[in-house]
């Protein structure tokens, strides 16, 4: 038996929507601008892009509660609300028509984005890594298993600040579907069992502060609720 120089560190997971199961997470990609109104208020034509990702840290997924830290180095902190997708059996070259048999089941994300880094990233035309991948930059609620909602394709998708609207959208909206989103990503890699897709948020992102209260969800899935903290 293979013996480790140091200790491994503990599977990044997921609570499991009214059971003590967890589900272990292993990779997690993000679409880039997947909703037209996002893409249209980040200055791009979203009728002529294929989609694109980005990916997280696996530990960068935490519990969509309780309060989660202003991160350093920004000064433009920024919400986008999604649906994730959690797949419970891997492939390669997915067809569309079989792409939802992968899905073990759904969450409710938020993918925090330190604005002013990606800024510049792109400016240089660098990776987004340091303006998206940060500690607690994945925050989701418990999934919920495709056994109990089936493969939800339209409703509401919402975040509110203190109380006030931000982003409404519905998964209707979404430019690249979820079956056509794993199909997409499984031409490029092998997607296995524990991988997360974030799946693109809609418009309304906008800045954060220390003290803000995050209240947002999916219909049909789960919704939220969590405080940003001190920087």
């Amino acid at each position: 038996m293979s013996e480790f120089v140091i200790a491994p560190v503990e599977t990044p997971s997921l609570a499991v929507e009214g059971t003590s199961s967890r589900f272990p997470i292993r990779r997690v990609f993000c679409v880039g601008r997947n909703y037209s109104e996002h893409a249209r208020e980040m200055g791009h034509d979203p009728d002529r892009e294929p989609p694109f990702f980005f990916m997280k840290p696996a530990d960068a997924v935490v519990a969509a509660e309780g309060s989660i830290a202003y991160p350093p180095l920004t000064q433009d902190l920024h919400h986008e609300v999604e649906l994730v997708v959690a797949i419970g059996k891997g492939g390669v070259d997915i067809a569309p028509q079989d792409a939802l048999d992968h899905v073990w089941g759904y969450a409710v994300g938020l993918d925090l984005t330190r604005r002013d880094l990606q800024g510049v990233a792109k400016k240089a035309g660098r990776p987004w890594e340091w303006g998206k991948a940060f500690d607690q930059s994945a925050p989701a609620t418990p999934l919920v298993p495709v056994s109990r909602i089936g493969h939800p394709d339209k409703g509401l998708i919402w975040l509110d600040v203190n109380g006030a609207e931000r982003q409404r959208g519905d998964l209707a909206d979404q430019i690249w579907s979820v079956k056509d989103v794993i199909a997409y990503i499984s031409q490029s890699v092998a997607l296995k069992a524990g991988d997360l897709i974030y799946t693109g948020t809609p418009a309304g992102v906008a800045a954060l502060q220390p003290g803000d209260v995050l209240t947002g969800g999916v219909e049909g899935i789960g919704q939220f609720s969590l405080t940003i903290a001190a920087r």
